[in-house]
């Protein structure tokens, strides 16, 4: 997550003529008028990338004591300064939940309505936000942005099992997309799907759906209900490892539930670990190119290093 902060250096030498081309606001022109001056504007740009981390200790529980001074952080393999470290857990959420209500998943439909429900629940907070869509032949928004919670369950109910093709990717990407049009900084963006992975009909694929999660500085969580099913197919395999790949991108976590009534368990996890989440802040080096080419991130925790630290490992900057 990342904004550019412009700092403008008027330079007014005495006497100089004002230079119409150069845009001013009214109050600063009324405030000069009896004085004309030429402007020159000196900019500075900085770039500051924040990085949403989970940590857990050897039993798989957040660990929610730590300090800045513990983090380590590099971009390219150079440590960079920390400027901030947020509170675990209190940054706003802003969430996607994506539904595959395909043919291949919604024998357990049902049971992961009603984990949702239970996720949602436990986890919203007034300041957070929620999107629903569904994977079909094409991506389906079924509920717009909200931040209300009565809102979101309802559209938990309209949910409804398809049979239709599956565009896994380009439901993906769309959910990204609309995560991506939040300005607020101080927000941990948050991509949450229930899917097997399969696609059969989508128009990009998984290093399109990679690319436009990590512009989007969003996390990838799926939960997939197939269980140990998916070792009997190419397909579904591949399915499992495409969502395996957006999950280790990005510093989320891809389970696969053995049976359905780990649904709630796994929606129970993400929920722990989204509320000891750390968001850590930093500016970016400069970067002479400037051409928006993709920047490793690795985040460590040296002084206790049994401690296992998720974090996405890079971004992509914004062209100046």
């Amino acid at each position: 997550m990342r904004f550019r902060l412009m700092l403008f250096l008027l330079i007014l030498p005495a006497g100089a003529a004002f230079s119409p081309h150069v845009p001013a606001a009214a109050s600063y022109a009324q405030a000069t008028s009896q004085q004309p001056a030429q402007v020159g504007t000196i900019r500075v740009s900085a770039n500051l990338v924040q990085v949403p981390v989970s940590v857990t200790d050897t039993n798989g529980q957040p660990v929610k004591d730590l300090q800045l001074a513990d983090f380590v952080i590099e971009e390219n393999g150079k440590a960079v300064p920390i400027a901030q470290l947020g509170e675990p857990g209190v940054t706003r959420l802003e969430m996607a939940l994506v539904f595959d209500n395909t043919g291949s998943v919604f024998s357990r439909f049902d049971f992961e309505q009603e984990a949702a429900r239970s996720f949602l629940k436990t986890i919203f907070r007034p300041s957070d936000a929620v999107a629903i869509l569904t994977i079909l032949s094409r991506p389906r928004i079924l509920l717009e942005r909200t931040s209300n919670l009565t809102e979101a369950l309802d559209g938990l109910g309209q949910l409804q099992a398809s049979g239709s093709a599956t565009a896994f990717f380009d439901t993906v990407i769309l959910a990204a997309r609309m995560l991506r049009k939040q300005p607020d900084p101080e927000t941990r963006r948050v991509q949450i799907i229930l899917s097997d992975g399969e696609d059969n009909y989508s128009e990009l694929k998984l290093s399109d759906a990679l690319r436009e999660v990590q512009q989007a500085d969003s996390i990838f969580y799926s939960i997939n209900p197939g269980g140990q099913s998916i070792r009997l197919n190419t397909v579904s395999l591949r399915g499992q490892q495409a969502m395996e790949a957006l999950a280790t991108e990005t510093g989320g976590a891809a389970f696969l539930a053995e049976k359905v009534d780990e649904l709630a368990g796994i929606f129970g996890r993400i929920s722990a670990e989204l509320q000891a989440q750390y968001l850590l802040s930093y500016y970016s080096p400069p970067d002479p190119k400037s051409d928006g080419s993709f920047r490793q991130i690795s985040v460590r925790v040296p002084k206790r290093p049994a401690l296992r630290v998720r974090a996405r490992q890079g971004y992509y900057p914004r062209k100046i």
